[in-house]
């Protein structure tokens, strides 16, 4: 029995000595050369209308070791102040590194960033070996993001005053004003529809007055200035307006009253929902002719108009944004899923999709 216990106290002796064999064996890992990551700029703001350019090049070199490891290099941008917590993670093989408007603006978004606020976003390179990390100094970049959506490059107007459905309150919440439609003119614009009497101007952005018309020196003329004055509307009726604010004129002529009226005015398609759903507009109760839907969720595709849930009326046209659609038309395109103010005149068939950015 005792020579059983030395025989087992030798084994593990010697199995105690391979152990401490194998460990004097193993290397330690050291960084020789830790990576490096430089930026050809610091501060970018992105451009939303160029979304495929080119915003920011990153150039960086691997680390090296002292003995042949295999490993895994990443970039990794975060906000700055958070330790990379959270942080955009892509694994990387080659340099340099371009990045798009578009990408880096998925980045910061995704990062918390605020649309158009500068944000300090830390950027650097992870070398993984194995589950051990080696990091690059951190670089700071300042970025200013955009706001997702269409690239809308137009500038709408609104009516305000006692002769236009919005009144003279002038508050972002209002949500009785109604847009001129646009042209293919830039800075021409025209409203068919009911004038109540009184006087009106026009704005730029419900909510604000800067950018702002009304009448100029003598009746058909405008003025840009905050001194001028309303635009009268001796009876009320409906008119044809336009405007030209590159000329500063305009012209107020009354038309005869509709003499067709609907129950119900809808967005029908995939665009809208699908194409057995109708999506109603709301009929405002100054005019009864001007259908409105706020903040309508709209899905990148296609949609028409359609009087009282019935094909048998139907308005469309192939182009985006605004037009005058044409009975039994084309398909209205929406190219991204965003939210719309989407109107709607039965008088004219003009239609706009404004974004609400």
């Amino acid at each position: 029995m005792k020579h059983f216990f030395k025989i087992l106290a030798i084994a593990f002796i010697g199995i105690f000595i391979i152990s401490c064999e194998k460990d004097e064996d193993q290397a330690v890992i050291t960084e020789t050369i830790k990576s490096k990551i430089t930026p050809d700029k610091t501060t970018i703001v992105l451009d939303k209308a160029n979304p495929d350019n080119v915003a920011l090049n990153i150039t960086w070199n691997k680390s090296t070791f002292n003995i042949p490891v295999v490993y895994t290099q990443q970039i990794q941008f975060g906000i700055k102040g958070k330790n990379f917590k959270d942080a955009s993670t892509t694994e990387v093989t080659t340099s340099p590194l371009a990045y798009t408007n578009k990408q880096l603006n998925n980045i910061a978004l995704s990062l918390g960033a605020a649309t158009n606020v500068a944000a300090e976003i830390e950027v650097r390179i992870r070398t993984l070996v194995g589950a051990a990390p080696f990091y690059s100094a951190v670089t700071t970049l300042v970025v200013t993001p955009y706001l997702l959506g269409p690239t809308y490059n137009y500038t709408d107007l609104y009516l305000i005053g006692d002769a236009t459905s919005a009144g003279w309150d002038n508050l972002a919440t209002n949500t009785k004003f109604s847009p001129l439609q646009k042209t293919a003119t830039a800075g021409v614009y025209s409203f068919t529809g009911y004038f109540a009497k009184g006087g009106f101007k026009l704005i730029k952005t419900p909510g604000s007055w800067d950018n702002q018309y009304g009448l100029g020196g003598s009746a058909g003329t405008l003025s840009a200035s905050g001194t001028s004055g309303n635009i009268s509307v001796s009876a009320a009726g409906y008119y044809k307006l336009t405007i030209d604010t590159n000329a500063l004129t305009y012209t107020f002529n009354a038309i005869p009253a509709p003499t067709v009226t609907y129950t119900t005015i809808s967005m029908i398609g995939t665009a809208s929902g699908d194409w057995s759903t109708d999506v109603d507009l709301q009929k405002s109760t100054f005019d009864p002719h001007i259908w409105v839907k706020k903040n309508a969720a709209m899905s990148s595709g296609e949609f028409k108009f359609r009087a009282n849930h019935d094909w048998g009326t139907n308005w469309g046209k192939a182009q985006e944004f605004f037009g005058v659609a044409e009975l039994g038309g084309g398909n209205i395109p929406v190219s991204e899923t965003f939210k719309y103010d989407v109107y709607f005149n039965d008088i004219t068939a003009e239609y706009s999709l404004i974004p609400v950015f």
